[in-house]
């Protein structure tokens, strides 16, 4: 039986979930993009990105693009298995079993 202890902390807060689900639909999003999906400034969503990546469920990869910066953020195997597992806990739970 699951319950609320069993969800996984790092992807249920609200930004970082958006992040994971964005990049579950798309698997790679820029910078840019997520920034305004989620409608939240550069450093909430850097500090958000960091500890996803801290916790190797997203990769940064940056690069000039007509001398201007650009930040792609991937999602990995372990962080899609980490947003499934995630989303069956929340499903179980709901579910109650």
């Amino acid at each position: 039986m699951s319950n609320v202890n069993n969800i996984n902390d790092l992807i249920h807060a609200k930004v970082r979930l958006g992040i994971m689900s964005l990049l579950m639909t798309y698997d790679k999003c820029d910078f840019t993009f997520l920034k305004k999906s989620l409608n939240i400034t550069d450093g909430n969503l850097g500090s958000h990105l960091k500890k996803l990546e801290d916790a190797a469920y997203i990769e940064l990869t940056k690069k000039f693009v007509s001398k201007k910066p650009k930040t792609i953020v991937q999602i990995t195997k372990v962080g899609k298995e980490a947003y499934k597992e995630y989303i069956d806990t929340i499903e179980s739970i709901f579910n109650n079993k």
